[in-house]
């Protein structure tokens, strides 16, 4: 007896097989059962769900990383339009130092937006245009006009804006910001 089957002469296994109902001959070396055509694509389908699954949790990892002071002021400068666009009526954007938070103020409801491990962190809102009142420091030439707070209107537009950045030791980042958009103004590339 080999693997639970007895061996038998050829002639012994030809006619037990024949004395069997055609629905239970088996011969030597045939399978006894394939996979059907549903069986693979069920198992195709939970492969790719198990894929999906895999991609969005690392995604998610991949995403959780701190976000930029710069990226706090775009999501506060959004809900500062979109406040503005639905209650129709003019919505106050300003940087708190002290508290490192941006704040939506809106009548009496307020919006903050913390800025994570900012502690030295500068954020000014400057004119659109710079108007001469500028000092050089640490090499960096950094606008001191500032502004206490930007508006938003009911139209969807804003006041002319530059938002700047300083990180102390390290070089001021400009924004200028598009009163018609609220997006950041695309600098010219001039071509020699």
């Amino acid at each position: 007896m080999a693997n639970g089957f007895e061996l038998q002469p050829a002639g012994a296994i030809d006619a037990q097989a024949r004395s069997q109902p055609a629905a239970k001959r088996v011969r030597w070396g045939t399978r006894l059962r394939g996979f059907t055509l549903l069986e693979i694509m069920l198992a195709v389908a939970l492969i790719g769900l198990l894929s999906a699954a895999l991609v969005s949790v690392a995604v998610h990892l991949a995403d959780n990383r701190p976000r930029t002071a710069q990226e706090i002021f775009w999501e506060a400068n959004h809900a500062a339009r979109r406040t503005a666009l639905k209650t129709e009526h003019e919505v106050q954007l300003s940087f708190d130092a002290k508290e490192k938070k941006f704040v939506v103020a809106d009548g009496d409801a307020t919006q903050a937006f913390p800025v994570p491990e900012a502690h030295d962190l500068t954020v000014d809102f400057l004119l659109a245009q710079a108007t001469g009142g500028s000092l050089l420091i640490g090499g960096q030439l950094v606008d001191t006009h500032t502004l206490p707070a930007v508006s938003f209107y009911p139209d969807g537009t804003c006041s002319p804006f530059r938002i700047q950045f300083r990180v102390t030791g390290g070089p001021a980042h400009v924004i200028a910001i598009d009163p018609w958009t609220c997006a950041a103004v695309l600098s010219d590339a001039k071509s020699p």
